[in-house]
């Protein structure tokens, strides 16, 4: 049986472009959704943030303001209530070890915008998965988060590899617009990504070698499938 790590962001602020502070946290869907087909038959899997605080989620994330329907907001409330013993008390990035996965997953909400983008424990965990071949799958902008990890000589560990990521066309269309603090899709860019958007909101997930993306939150599903499914190929 596969163990994966699921890395999700401990920040519940994130400072915008104009100075204002802006709630946040991880998006209900790329956590739940994705857990749960981890997880499926009996999937070993692992929650770990940032010095192991207890993870905010997006409050935008369960609501219709936020373009969930109440349906299924009920349904993600009920699955992260179900797993609320892990919520509470994940394991700290900076005791795990890649060694110990087969697999590193990293959801997204604009949380990892504030803290997993420059976080150099994350960054050390994906350069060790990276160097050992193991599985590296991100959401959304969870994507954002490959840029913690850098090679020695400063360059980008992901450089050069496809992916895709929450756009900028969706970020205008229902994010948080020109007010954003970097565009997640651009910086991957300057850093030398080959970033490849699907259509807004479509479910588009890109896979090169052990590297798999999904790019929003209707990808969760998809993105979460295609990880199982490059585990199982090994």
């Amino acid at each position: 049986m596969s163990k994966i790590l699921m890395v999700i962001s401990g920040a519940n602020s994130l400072k915008m472009a104009d100075g204002s502070t802006h709630p946040t946290g991880y998006w209900a869907e790329e956590v739940a959704a994705s857990h749960e087909v981890l997880a499926a038959d009996g999937g070993n899997v692992d929650l770990a943030t940032p010095g192991g605080v207890r993870p905010t989620v997006d409050a935008l994330s369960l609501d219709e303001r936020g373009g969930v329907s109440e349906e299924d907001a009920r349904k993600f409330r009920a699955y992260l209530d179900g797993i609320a013993d892990q919520l509470a008390a994940p394991l700290a990035l900076a005791d795990v070890r890649a060694d110990d996965y087969d697999a590193v997953y990293i959801p997204g909400g604009h949380g990892p915008m504030a803290d997993l983008v420059d976080d150099d424990d994350l960054g050390r965990l994906l350069n060790e998965a990276v160097d050992q071949g193991r599985i590296v799958a991100a959401l959304c902008h969870g994507v954002g988060a490959l840029l913690s990890a850098s090679t020695p000589d400063g360059g980008f560990t992901f450089a050069g590899r496809e992916l895709t990521a929450f756009s900028d066309e969706e970020e205008r269309q229902g994010g948080l617009g020109d007010n954003i603090p970097f565009s997640v899709e651009g910086r991957l860019r300057e850093r030398g990504a080959r970033v490849t958007p699907g259509a807004p909101w479509s479910s588009t997930v890109i896979q090169d070698a052990n590297l798999i993306t999904g790019q929003n939150p209707q990808s969760s599903v998809a993105t979460a499938r295609a990880a199982l499914k490059a585990l199982a190929a090994r």
